[in-house]
C-alpha cells in the first residue's frame, strides 16, 4: 500500500482539505498505515498533478486560501484497481524477532529491557485498538459516519463489517505480541536463574 492510496481512501468518504485529511489520518488510518506529516502535502500535489484529485481554492478569511480535494473518476479507477489486485506479501523484516534471537551475544539486563518494552508497546496497542474496534462499532468515528451518509443504506453493513474485521486482526495480532513478550520474559528468568551465562555479560 501507498501513501497515495491510503488518501485516496479516505476522499472516497468526502472531499477534504489538506488540513482535515491529516486529522484524519491520525485519527483512522494512521492506525494501519504510518505516514508523517510532511509526506502528505506533497503527494497530493502529486495526486493532482497526475490527473487523481480535483482541486478546488476557496478563501480562508480575508485573505488566506485553502485547497479542497476531491477524488474524481481517474482517481477512483485507480483506488478500485489497486483495491481488486493481489498484493504480494513483502519478505519479513522483523528487527525484534532478529534481536530476540541472538539475545545469547546480549545481557539478561539489556534483553529483559528489549522485551519489556515490546509488551508494553502492546498493551497499549491493543487498548487503542479495542477503543477503536468500539467507536467503529457504536458509530463513533467522525469519517465513518460521512461516510456511510455518502453511501445507500445496503450498503452499510458491508462498510461497517470490513472496517471490523481490520481492527480485530490489529487486536489479535497485538495479542499474539504480548503473550510472545510474556513468553520471553518468562525465559529470560529461567535462564538467569540456572546460571546459564550470556556472552554479553561482563
Amino acid at each position: 500500500m501507498s501513501l497515495r492510496h491510503a488518501l485516496l481512501a479516505m476522499l472516497t468518504a468526502e472531499p477534504m482539505t489538506g488540513y482535515e485529511l491529516v486529522k484524519y489520518f491520525d485519527g483512522s488510518v494512521a492506525y494501519v498505515w504510518s505516514a508523517p506529516h510532511s509526506q502528505i502535502y506533497p503527494e497530493l500535489r502529486r495526486m493532482e498533478r497526475d490527473g487523481l484529485v480535483d482541486v478546488e481554492i476557496v478563501p480562508r478569511g480575508e485573505h488566506a486560501k485553502k485547497r479542497i480535494y476531491s477524488i474524481n473518476e481517474a482517481g477512483l479507477e485507480e483506488f478500485q484497481r489497486w483495491i481488486r489486485e493481489l498484493t504480494p506479501y513483502q519478505p519479513e523484516r522483523d528487527v525484534y524477532r532478529l534481536k530476540a534471537a541472538h539475545f545469547e551475544q546480549s545481557t539478561y539486563e539489556a534483553a529483559r529491557r528489549q522485551m519489556q518494552e515490546h509488551l508494553n508497546h502492546y498493551t497499549r496497542a491493543l487498548q487503542i485498538w479495542k477503543q477503536v474496534l468500539d467507536d467503529v462499532d457504536n458509530r463513533r468515528v467522525s469519517l465513518l459516519r460521512e461516510r456511510l451518509a455518502q453511501r445507500p443504506q445496503e450498503e452499510h453493513e458491508a462498510i461497517v463489517a470490513f472496517r471490523k474485521l481490520t481492527f480485530r486482526g490489529q487486536i489479535a495480532k497485538a495479542r499474539m505480541e504480548i503473550q510472545w513478550a510474556k513468553e520471553g520474559l518468562a525465559l529470560l528468568d529461567e535462564l538467569e536463574s540456572k546460571g546459564v551465562p550470556l556472552r554479553g555479560e561482563p
